[in-house]
């Protein structure tokens, strides 16, 4: 065999077939074999994992609001992708609305990724938007690589970014199914208690309503962000069981906070609620992923990059869950989601995206709305195509849909 450029060896690794001891060999960027431990493979560089930690695919995060262009001031490429990789994220797709101009046609999108170029520390897809007047910009945003698409069902807050009907929404499954590309909806709808903290979820479960309709009758791939109601989770849950086309996320702080601790849409319900949604994470809820929103005041929205897998883990293992569960919510299903099989998973092919995490290592935050909370599992070392993040030097890539 060809010398390989690095190897990784790990006394507990999360492969696809479970957790156990392997040595990951790297060639361009790319997983060239995995093999037992102790397998006689010849690399440049050969690094041994400590005996307490894991190693595991890097993370990806398919909900996030970087701000950049438009608002540096509230978040920014250089920052927001350091803070992922800090906690082991390796993969980001950046949403299509908060920085401006919003990506919902093709100078748009030129606009972020030439803000993007160059300031990258992880690998940085986009999403491209859907509102009621880019319908004919839509197909050339899919061949433009959009990762897919994301659409709100009541006011988003901006501008460049209104919200469409729910016949908007079926047409919009419709004309996305042949590409194959998925649709995100923000399902919420307009009411005196959006973005409170109020526990009325009429709204939400209305809205999911809605998208599983629209989802059944279309064939669309429909994908509901952020759930925050254990209702709307019951719901998606028995459609699923119907066959409809339809998957889900939730979000650390709708698993871990209690009510009134931040200002989000949809507002965080309470330690009753979350309990029940912890019952969907896995099934219904298939990924977990962050909504980082940092913002000014007055706007809603929550500034947790790099901070999930630390939150999730925590929650996670003190109800029975293992790294491999974890590993499937946080990189290797919303890599599928974002159809990108070269991510979250370590395997042969895949991109050589690795961390070696200390799962009882502590993590003190400082920050809110987690000020104060003592967490457990970090990322020692984070390796983005085979090479350990460098704060100086941004290596991450601007993915594209057909990438891999």
């Amino acid at each position: 065999m060809t010398t390989l450029d690095l190897v990784v060896r790990a006394a507990s690794a999360v492969l696809p077939e479970g957790q156990r001891a392997a040595s990951v060999g790297m060639r361009d960027g790319r997983i060239a074999v995995v093999a037992a431990l102790d397998a006689p493979l010849t690399a440049h560089a050969d690094h041994r994992v400590a005996d307490d930690a894991v190693l595991l695919p890097g993370f990806v995060d398919t909900h996030v609001h970087l701000q950049d262009p438009g608002h540096p001031e509230w978040e920014s490429f250089p920052h927001g992708t350091l803070a992922a990789a800090a906690g082991g994220i390796t993969t980001l797709v950046d949403m299509p609305l908060d920085s401006e101009p919003t990506t919902v046609d093709l100078p748009a999108l030129a606009a972020k990724r030439a803000a993007a170029r160059g300031r990258v520390h992880v690998d940085v897809g986009f999403w491209g938007g859907v509102v009621p007047a880019n319908g004919s910009a839509r197909a050339a945003l899919h061949e433009a690589g959009v990762l897919g698409f994301k659409c709100f069902l009541s006011d988003s807050g901006a501008a460049g970014f209104p919200p469409v009907s729910p016949g908007q929404l079926r047409e919009a499954l419709a004309g996305l199914a042949p590409l194959g590309a998925p649709l995100l909806v923000h399902a919420e709808h307009d009411g005196p208690t959006r973005g409170s903290v109020a526990l009325n979820i009429s709204g939400e479960v209305a809205a999911v309503a809605d998208v599983i309709a629209a989802a059944r009758e279309t064939g669309g791939r429909a994908h509901v962000v952020h759930v925050s109601a254990a209702e709307a989770a019951d719901l998606l849950a028995a459609a699923r069981s119907d066959g409809v086309r339809v998957t889900a996320e939730t979000c650390p702080h709708y698993l871990c906070l209690a009510d009134g601790a931040a200002t989000v849409s949809p507002p965080i319900r309470g330690a009753a609620n979350a309990e029940r949604l912890w019952q969907h994470v896995g099934a219904a809820l298939g990924m977990v992923v962050s909504d980082h929103s940092p913002c000014g005041p007055g706007h809603p929205g929550i500034a947790s990059l790099g901070l999930g897998p630390a939150l999730v883990w925590t929650a996670a293992r003190a109800r029975g869950h293992s790294l491999v569960d974890v590993a499937r919510w946080m990189a290797a299903t919303p890599a599928r989601l974002a159809c990108l099989p070269h991510k979250g998973v370590i395997a042969v092919g895949a991109d050589a995206d690795l961390v070696e995490f200390g799962p009882d290592d502590p993590v003190r935050v400082d920050v809110a709305p987690y000020a104060g909370w003592e967490l457990r599992g970090a990322a020692r070392r984070t390796w983005l195509r085979g090479e350990p993040v460098d704060r100086s030097r941004p290596r991450g890539r601007l993915l594209r849909r057909g990438d891999g």
